[in-house]
């Protein structure tokens, strides 16, 4: 019987995992290798190698009412985009609400996490932590990684001839980045076009005194900004498009994202993407394509080789007098304190059950939390995992048979091997991932369920956002505030805008809810296939990056 929990870091997939412990009687102590909470949204000006942290001017990609614990809303003043201050205020809200920080040890760092001699019975863990100095050694019944995936820089220099030979600039990781101060006047080359390489060649542009943004694959650019001026995770990130995306042909969806897409500028004429592309990869950047549209970004290809002061790319182009490169190339997950014969069977997180239970071991209590790519928020699906864990360490939840949890892992895992600047590739989808664990745990709401029962929340369910709060719907855990807390998601979400108040046209309201009332059909019918299929739509990325 599982009773005492370590719970590896602080950040918001250690909080959710203390709190999800709590919630079903466990014993849960936390370890924190710094002073406080928040992991990677922690923001400090320290250059410490051992710790990663977001940059100053960092803001949330994904909204608040997409992004909460599934029974703790943002509060509603709080803008829907939200620059790291006010996320990591959020958190310590969330820990003083749910009375987490008791059962969090900080600067304590983990040195080991091994098998006990008897594991193959009682399935306990060894945890060798250190505190100012001091080693201790404790006994848990089980464990939660809730390290991340920002763990530790990855930078390929061996893909780059030259670097660290012939190059006489300077060239960093962009762990390193905090600010633009350091790069006043300079001409910079960035390398990798995801989420963190876009945002700081648009911030370099207004200071350095040319960026140039190195860029291997089509990528796809949107904004955080939607139809109407409403978030984009809110307006697309809902079952009704997800069930379209399932029951339409792949290659009749992938030309309608396509098309959405260009519809706010031709991604090609850009340099950026090409319909012809059968790969599909997205960031969020509202100013990246007025940057190139002005030349105070300029878009390059794969960089094939450093010369003294000089960058020449695989299309023959040379930039001449590169002061500084930026590598914006990803991290990589060791997880050094883990165990040899543990750590070597997790490559990547399409080697875990669920992209959680490592399926070799002869007891499960070893999870890993957080280490998911998602098209959406997550710290919504490691709060998730969390639940369906911690509800299985409980006991009145079970993990199948070891045989069916390796052919599922081998069913899922990609063909080949991809290194880490390749993730987005290996994306799920965020809706059907977190239903896929939420069916585990016995918390998927069912839509035709509610349809015969309180249709208003079920048309909120299916054609409004996937926001967490479905999930506190039914089953363990269940929320009473749940409910109100959907049919007021859009109040929230536009209480920080009216700061000035206009006359309001009401016609708007009443279109929508003709507009449910006619769709009514569809939503029974897409209710009763998902009903059937509650692991539908549960394949690779399937949109874009939010």
């Amino acid at each position: 019987m599982v009773r005492r929990v370590a719970v590896i870091g602080a950040g918001p997939g250690g909080l959710a995992s203390v709190k999800c412990c709590l919630d079903e009687g466990l014993e849960p102590t936390c370890f924190e290798r710094s002073e406080d909470i928040g992991g990677v949204w922690r923001y400090t000006d320290s250059m410490d190698g051992t710790r990663v942290s977001v940059y100053r001017s960092v803001i949330t990609n994904t909204s608040k009412e997409m992004s909460c614990f599934s029974d703790f809303p943002f509060p509603e003043d709080f803008p829907n985009y939200l620059p790291h201050s006010l996320l990591l205020e959020y958190f310590r809200m969330y820990a003083r609400h749910f009375d987490l920080l008791r059962h969090i040890r900080f600067k304590t760092t983990v040195l080991s996490v091994r098998k006990r001699p008897d594991f193959a019975t009682s399935g306990q863990w060894e945890v060798v932590t250190k505190t100012d100095g001091v080693r201790e050694s404790h006994v848990f019944d089980a464990v939660m990684v809730c390290t991340g995936h920002y763990q530790e820089p990855y930078l390929p220099l061996d893909s780059f001839p030259g670097i660290g030979t012939r190059f006489k600039g300077q060239y960093l990781h962009s762990q390193e980045y905090k600010d633009v101060e350091p790069f006043r006047g300079k001409r910079v080359l960035v390398v990798g076009i995801g989420n963190t390489g876009g945002d700081i060649s648009v911030e370099l542009s207004h200071v350095a005194a040319k960026v140039f943004l190195s860029a291997r694959s089509n990528t796809w650019v949107m904004s955080r900004v939607s139809n109407h001026g409403f978030p984009c995770d809110m307006v697309g990130t809902t079952r009704f498009n997800h069930f379209l995306e399932w029951f339409l042909p792949s290659a009749f969806a992938r030309r309608i994202r396509f098309w959405k897409f260009n519809s706010w500028f031709n991604h090609t004429n850009y340099g950026l993407a090409s319909t012809k592309s059968s790969k599909f990869k997205a960031i969020i950047n509202e100013e990246l394509p007025f940057c190139l549209l002005s030349g105070t970004v300029v878009l390059k290809p794969s960089v094939k080789e450093f010369t003294e002061s000089s960058a020449i790319f695989e299309d023959g182009t040379t930039e001449e007098n590169i002061d500084v490169v930026l590598f914006a190339t990803g991290y990589i997950f060791p997880f050094p304190f883990l165990e040899e014969s543990v750590r070597s069977r997790i490559d990547n997180n399409r080697s875990l059950y669920k992209c959680i239970f490592p399926p070799q071991l002869e007891k499960p209590t070893l999870a890993i939390i957080g280490l998911v790519q998602l098209t959406g928020s997550i710290m919504v699906g490691s709060e998730m995992q969390a639940r369906w864990v911690t509800g299985i360490f409980a006991g009145w939840n079970k993990l199948p048979p070891a045989s069916r949890m390796m052919a599922d892992v081998l069913k899922k895992k990609p063909p080949v091997k991809r290194n880490p600047s390749e993730r987005e590739n290996l994306k799920m989808s965020f809706i059907g991932y977190t239903d896929e664990i939420a069916a585990c745990a016995g918390v998927k709401p069912s839509v035709l369920r509610l349809l015969l029962t309180d249709p208003r929340l079920a048309l909120a369910i299916f054609f409004g956002p996937c926001t967490p709060y479905q999930y506190r719907l039914v089953g363990r855990g269940a929320w009473s505030g749940a409910r109100d807390a959907i049919l007021t998601q859009w109040q929230r979400t536009l209480k920080p805008l009216r700061t000035r108040v206009v006359d309001e046209d009401s016609d708007h309201l009443s279109g929508w809810c003709w507009m449910c009332i006619l769709a009514l059909p569809v939503a029974l019918t897409a209710g009763f296939l998902l009903s059937k299929h509650p692991q539908l739509g549960c394949r690779p990325w399937a949109g874009p990056q939010l």
